[in-house]
């Protein structure tokens, strides 16, 4: 299993580990296929279920916090040639303030 609380470190320094464990169950196993456990960022289809799946569902985001939110996270995310899936939306959750909702 990837160490997903290191990537999250490069972006935040204070890492909820059982807010990761809630993301890694939410993705299942999707997280540990190479296709799927990679965010394509500039893909509008991606970011659309990214908006309509786990922003609205474990996090009860409207649509318009989630882009707003995605846009801040893809901005602290620009230099990483791949983007975690469960990585993103840890930063989304919070960078959202919803952190609190995956404990």
């Amino acid at each position: 299993m990837p160490d997903y609380c290191t990537d999250i470190r490069r972006y935040s320094t204070d890492v909820n580990e059982r807010a990761v464990a809630a993301i890694v169950k939410y993705c299942g196993v999707a997280s540990n296929r190479p296709n799927e456990a990679l965010v394509a960022a500039l893909d509008s289809k991606e970011l659309a279920i990214i908006r309509d799946g786990f922003a609205a569902k474990m996090l009860g985001l409207s649509a318009l916090a989630t882009d707003s939110g995605i846009r801040r996270v893809v901005e602290a995310m620009k230099g990483a040639r791949q983007r975690s899936r469960v990585t993103f939306y840890y930063l989304l959750a919070e960078k959202t303030g919803n952190l609190n909702k995956l404990n």
